[in-house]
């Protein structure tokens, strides 16, 4: 069992990591494919927001690119992020000064009263442990409360191409590009579901977003107007196929 000593060496360590990531990923404006993932981003906020009720306390895990707090940012809620890189909460307070942003590890945060809807998107592939993760964002949710959780679909359309090519020996195989960004697992809806209720949530709701034909790195000279269509299309397609699912559940009791 660490000491507090040792548990602040750990904790140093993971923040200087997530630094790092920010770094090589979020602030560097070198990253070739991030256009996008943040043009698949912009498709999903619209879906994020019409689930923050007017006047809701809401929290954000992670700040990353930004794009979904400067949304939540033009509603009717109280909005809080928690963000373990000093350099994205540096950047979050320069952008939103209006929103309280906090510089602190998930495993940290203690919440003054709950919250009405906790939103994690693309966090549960990063962290070491998504269970208690999980565990942690049920117990910050109020009764009755949503958590709305977005992650990478492992039965995506180009994963499963990758396969029937002998490219990739699974599904749930993680790429180069993975590794770069800090994902350490993909999900089906299936395994989300599962997750979530072993931590006292109920899905209610599912969805995904963009037809990803192939890996990034192979789509970086399509036009915007394809991508685009790539993520149009979404919702005339299985959700199960596409590249990004997402799922709103409920807090049906403290137990």
């Amino acid at each position: 069992m660490r000491n507090a000593r040792q548990e602040g060496v750990v904790m140093s360590s993971r923040m200087e990591e997530l630094d790092r990531i920010a770094a090589e990923y979020h602030l560097n404006d070198g990253v070739s494919d991030m256009h996008i993932e943040n043009l698949s981003q912009e498709f999903f906020i619209e879906w994020f927001v019409q689930r923050i009720p007017p006047g809701a306390r809401v929290l954000e895990m992670g700040y990353g690119d930004g794009l979904v707090t400067a949304a939540l940012a033009k509603l009717d809620c109280d909005l809080t992020v928690i963000e373990g890189a000093h350099s994205l909460v540096m950047r979050a307070r320069q952008r939103q000064p209006d929103v309280e942003c906090l510089h602190e590890l998930f495993e940290e945060h203690r919440p003054a009263k709950p919250y009405d809807v906790v939103l994690a998107s693309h966090i549960l592939e990063h962290v070491d442990d998504p269970r208690t993760t999980l565990d942690a964002m049920a117990s910050w949710v109020a009764l009755g409360g949503k958590v709305v959780v977005a992650v990478p679909n492992r039965n995506s359309l180009h994963r499963q191409l990758a396969v029937v090519m002998g490219l990739q020996p699974a599904l749930d195989t993680l790429s180069k590009r993975d590794h770069i960004v800090g994902h350490q697992r993909v999900y089906s809806f299936e395994t989300l579901a599962e997750d979530l209720r072993r931590s006292g949530l109920k899905v209610i709701e599912k969805n995904g977003c963009f037809l990803k034909v192939l890996p990034n790195s192979m789509m970086l000279d399509y036009s915007r107007d394809l991508l685009r269509g790539l993520n149009a299309i979404s919702a005339q397609l299985p959700q199960e196929l596409l590249a990004n699912i997402a799922v709103v559940a409920v807090k049906e009791s403290d137990s």
